[in-house]
């Protein structure tokens, strides 16, 4: 995708503070966080949505899910953290890349939904 930004991110075009890589998935810091730890766990192949993940991508978005914890340790989440995918325009996703969010700190996070409906 030529102008998806995380495709440029994973294809080293655009600069990141990468937290891991392999040859399936990236991940790196959120450059607005919303908490004190904040990085993007994606998969290097385009997958638009959530809603767009078939079972081809199974191994690749359960790999997503379970390095997170071990992700969220290494920066320093020890006591939780709160993982969160934004899925089309309902689910405010901004990027159209499938992405999972971390999200912690050293205190609790706060309301799972703060934002007003729009």
């Amino acid at each position: 995708m030529t102008d998806c930004i995380f495709c440029k991110i994973i294809a080293g075009e655009i600069p990141s503070r990468k937290v891991y890589e392999d040859e399936d998935i990236l991940a790196f810091h959120d450059i607005k966080p919303a908490a004190p730890v904040h990085f993007l766990i994606i998969p290097k192949k385009h997958i638009p949505t959530l809603a767009d993940a078939t079972e081809e991508d199974i191994p690749v978005m359960g790999k997503i899910m379970t390095i997170a914890g071990k992700l969220a340790k290494q920066v320093g989440c020890h006591d939780g953290f709160r993982t969160i995918v934004n899925t089309g325009r309902v689910g405010c996703q901004e990027v159209y890349h499938v992405h999972v969010h971390i999200l912690g700190g050293d205190k609790p996070l706060g309301v799972m939904l703060g934002m007003p409906a729009l």
